[in-house]
């Protein structure tokens, strides 16, 4: 497998346009931020009216925000569409390892031989095939450095072989992302190493309650994402003056929410209980951290040629209050869509955020709030300020869009289409006829697909072959089920549907 993956890697090289060394103001740095459970209603830019996001808004403000974009439903899947540049309803968008080994060793659940054994069976469940190209890699094919920092890969369990695998020459973060779920590990690893946190003894990283309402700064001493951000500034600066990919999978907003200390803005909001004061002020330190790194880009004099794209896994989550009721949204026979599961019914307070902006359903959902990601892009100089788009994408559409910025070939077989043209504000000649987005959460309103049109069919999960239609153009926040009006397109599309989902690889064909 390594001489393949060598071989690979020179092949790509060799097949530049632009030499690999050449480094150019038309060959940007380029810094992908990736939330976690953030719906585009959490935002400013987007219509958050309580929260306020001034550094990820001023990206939006001088640059291109896209109104239109596709994650996944849920963590791991969301995370190997953006690495393998396929749909997730492709073999293997949902064949992820089991997470949580490192735990049941850390607890003396199992010794380390049986952990080591255990991580033997996980390594040889999910291989890797030699041909098989990854996004670092399309970076690091065009000369570029490349490094991750923070929820490592696409999970649930990953090694050091793995990570580097995957293409990246730097990591620092979580090998297991069930650890992920607390903001206060023992130790992280970074290049194989792994190293300790000061304060932190937690085997679970300080996770706290599902209710979020652990006292703030319970957990530990040293909180992640300031070792993360802290590690990001040192890595922009010293490699300032060679072109860098850089990937920061944040744990941020993921609960259950836990936070050194409250916000001043929302320490002492009446409007707030304690789990949402916690809430907003993780939110606000995500935001802060893009602020830091754009002012640091500033700094080290590279901001002009710095290509930074802000966006999340999947939709929105409430980690912080029990979930909203979305009354206008029905099933042919008149039941309410999203109460198939007693975790989605109504109670008297619902989101104060509206992190999900109106939209039907939240994380693990079929439904627009489970699977509509914010996507911002910022160029200075190539994308215009203040612009806007309706373009059908996904992040399976980021692989493609890379190797166009850096000069890297397009790897075969791949599900994307640049999205290039449309953020330099030329005619987007290839656009998608639809998109997929699979999910195994079923009575959640399961996988769909969305036509460049705006139709989207969505499968419901109450019965074999039940679906529902909606027109997203006219009804973004799924109220009006246009099945029994329009039932030869919603057959057509159902079908289309349902020949993607377990479909072959077409990047890995012989």
């Amino acid at each position: 497998m390594i001489k393949s993956f060598c071989g690979l890697r020179r092949i790509l090289t060799l097949s530049l346009s632009l030499a690999a060394s050449a480094f150019s103001a038309e060959r940007p740095n380029v810094i992908l931020i990736f939330a976690d459970d953030l719906g585009p209603g959490i935002l400013g830019c987007y219509g958050q009216e309580i929260i306020e996001t001034p550094h990820i808004d001023r990206l939006a403000a001088e640059g291109m925000k896209f109104n239109n974009y596709y994650g996944g439903v849920f963590c791991a899947p969301a995370r190997w569409t953006l690495l393998s540049g396929l749909h997730d309803g492709r073999v293997g968008g949902w064949g992820q390892t089991n997470g949580g080994l490192m735990i049941r060793r850390d607890t003396g659940r199992i010794s380390q031989e049986e952990y080591e054994q255990q991580m033997e069976l996980v390594k040889k469940r999910n291989p890797i095939a030699p041909e098989e190209v990854y996004l670092g890699q399309v970076a690091q094919a065009a000369g570029y450095k490349t490094a991750q920092f923070g929820k490592l890969d696409r999970g649930f369990v990953t090694w050091h072989e793995q990570v580097k695998r995957y293409g990246w020459d730097f990591y620092e973060g979580y090998y297991d992302h069930v650890r992920c779920h607390g903001f206060y590990p023992a130790y992280l690893w970074r290049n194989g190493e792994r190293f300790d946190l000061p304060g932190n003894t937690s085997p679970y990283c300080g996770k706290g309650t599902e209710k979020g309402d652990n006292p703030v700064g319970e957990g530990g001493e040293t909180y992640s994402q300031n070792v993360f951000i802290k590690s990001i500034l040192e890595y922009i600066r010293e490699n300032k003056d060679e072109p860098f990919f850089l990937y920061h999978p944040t744990q941020l907003p993921h609960g259950p929410v836990a936070i050194p200390e409250l916000h001043p803005d929302y320490a002492d909001d009446d409007r707030l209980s304690l789990a949402e004061k916690k809430y907003a002020s993780m939110v606000k330190m995500l935001d802060d951290h893009v602020g830091l790194i754009m002012a640091e880009l500033k700094a080290q004099g590279i901001d002009e040629k710095t290509m930074v794209i802000f966006t999340s896994d999947n939709g929105h989550e409430l980690y912080y209050g029990p979930k909203p009721e979305y009354k206008k949204q029905l099933l042919p026979n008149g039941e309410k869509a999203n109460l198939t599961d007693k975790k989605w019914r109504s109670s008297e307070h619902g989101d104060v955020f509206d992190g999900a902006g109106g939209r039907a359903g939240l994380k693990r959902a079929g439904y627009q709030g489970g699977m509509q990601c914010p996507l911002i892009a910022r160029w200075p100089g190539k994308i215009e300020p203040g612009s806007e788009n309706a373009l059908l994408s996904a992040h399976y559409d980021f692989m493609p869009t890379l190797a166009d910025i850096v000069g890297s070939k397009q790897p075969k077989g791949k599900d994307g289409i640049s999205y290039l043209p449309t953020l330099l504000g030329q005619k987007q000649e290839e656009t998608h006829d639809y998109i997929i987005v699979n999910n195994r959460f079923k009575q959640m309103g399961s996988s769909a697909i969305i036509t460049r049109e705006g139709w989207k069919v969505v499968q419901t999960g109450r019965k074999e072959g039940e679906v529902q239609l909606y027109n997203i153009r006219t009804d973004n926040e799924e109220r009006d089920n246009l099945e029994e009006t329009h039932p030869e397109r919603t057959e057509e599309l159902k079908r289309l549907l349902e020949k993607e989902i377990n479909s072959p690889r077409p990047d890995l064909a012989p």
